[in-house]
Parts: structure tokens; sequence; C-alpha cells
């Protein structure tokens, strides 16, 4: 099955990560509120969000399977999302800053025909390396951080904010790709492109997903 497929997402990061998968695809940003209710957990919120995003966009586009994702960074147990200014982001990476922290991505399809929808949560533990002043505000003042969770992008050549991932590395990019794939293909999709060798072709990292599954 080749049905029409939709990203909930505005995210160029995304949009690389599921082209991927050798699937055409449209784009609609969901306006959703993001802030996290009392007493949600990291996976709570971006279960809860990723679902609230594809059922927004289902309002506006025809029949086909939308994708949804959202991704939140937690320090023990606190979670970090988008900064607002740069003083908040300044703020995040030092906290962050030779620290292990987890990364949570949900992940939904909704089927807008059966109505049907599934969906994963994966989490990424990552550390930080121990940067300089000097280099963290050179990149606050980029103002690269300020439409990302946790105020960095792992993927970023100059800044090279990641010392050390255990889990999925694309998790941590924005959209865990082998676990999209499942979803997809349990919904009937087919899909010729294998994600792990996408995915480490992509990022030149090795599929720890893949290797588990192995």
């Amino acid at each position: 099955m080749k049905p029409k497929l939709t990203l909930a997402s505005a995210s160029p990061r995304r949009r690389q990560l599921l082209a991927l998968l050798g699937l055409p695809f449209e784009i609609y940003t969901a306006d959703v509120e993001e802030h996290p209710r009392d007493g949600e957990s990291p996976c709570d919120l971006v279960r809860r969000l990723s679902e609230d995003k594809v059922r927004a966009v289902a309002e506006r586009v025809d029949a086909g399977l939308i994708v949804g994702a959202d991704t939140i960074v937690a320090l023990e147990g606190e979670m970090l999302g988008k900064p607002a200014h740069d003083d908040e982001a300044a703020s995040m990476l030092r906290r962050l800053r030779n620290r292990e922290h987890q990364v949570y991505t949900g992940v939904s399809v909704l089927d807008t025909i059966s109505g049907r929808l599934s969906g994963v949560v994966v989490m990424s533990s990552v550390w930080l390396r121990d940067y300089s002043n000097q280099e963290m505000m050179s990149y606050v003042r980029s103002g690269a951080p300020l439409d990302k969770a946790g105020a960095y992008a792992i993927q970023d050549g100059d800044f090279c904010p990641v010392e050390r991932v255990e889990g999925c590395y694309a998790n941590v990019m924005g959209l865990p790709l082998c676990h999209l794939y499942r979803l997809l293909v349990d919904t009937g999709v087919d899909i010729e492109v294998p994600p792990a060798a996408a995915c480490e072709a992509f990022t030149g990292r090795r599929c720890s997903v893949a290797v588990r599954q192995g």
C-alpha cells in the first residue's frame, strides 16, 4: 500500500529523516499547545503532543496517513523544552554540560480513513561534552538553540555538543526512523528502503536499534 502521507511538523530535521524512507509526503504545521500538564511525565507529554499534532492536521488534509512527533529533553526528571531567548538557552546548556540526560520522542501515526491511531515513545540517554563558556556563548549568539529542545542539536557540526549517546541517534534528532518504519509497516505501508541502512548513511552512526534486533 502506498497511501498519501503527511508530516505534521515544520521541523527540517524530521523532514530530512522521513525522506530517507523513500516515500513522498506533504508537510503541514500542527499548531498545538506544548506545555506539560501538572504531574505529566516526559513520556506521557511527548505521547500526548504527538497525538494532538496528528489530530490537529487531520482536520485540514484529505484521507491518508499522518505522522506526528514531539521531542523533549529531561534532566533528572525536569523537562527542558525549546528556550524562549538566549539567556534561557545558555542556562540550559550550562546545566546539561558534561552530564547525562534523557531525550524522549513520541511518534504517532493516524490513519484518517479507519481512525486507527498507533504510536511509540523512544528514549535515548545523552552525554554532552565539557565545552567552554566561550564555545557555548558563540553557539547561543548564533540563534541556533532557540528552536531545539534542550537548546542543542546533536548533528551540529560546528558546536558538536554531544560526547556520547546510548540508544537511537535519530531519536535525539527528533524522529526515531526505525520505530516509525515499524508503525508504518504495521499500518500496511510498503517501504522498500531499509531504514537502518538509510539512517546510518545519513547520520554516519551505526544503528543500535538494528543491532539489538539482529
